[in-house]
């Protein structure tokens, strides 16, 4: 077996973004995150490029975020939901 597979079950992802399978899950139904569905019982699998991919658009979206939300002092003593 191949140590960097090109498709991962979505336990596989839910450890590398340190989520819920559940969380993937949602990721794969709401169509964020490409996913195949295989098999006669219809396990999903996500290519490892299309992870990558993701990871890359969530930055991309974070610094949009944070580009239109400046940090200001105000906060820095405040805790923020995630």
């Amino acid at each position: 077996m191949a140590d960097d597979p090109r498709f991962l079950t979505l336990a596989d992802v839910a450890e590398v973004l340190n989520t819920s399978s559940a969380q993937v899950y949602a990721l794969v139904r709401r169509g964020e995150l490409p996913a195949i569905k295989i098999g006669g019982r219809g396990q999903w699998r996500v290519e490892r490029v299309q992870l990558e991919d993701f990871i890359q658009r969530m930055y991309a979206d974070t610094r949009a975020f944070v580009d239109e939300h400046p940090f200001v002092e105000a906060e820095a003593g405040t805790e923020r939901p995630e």
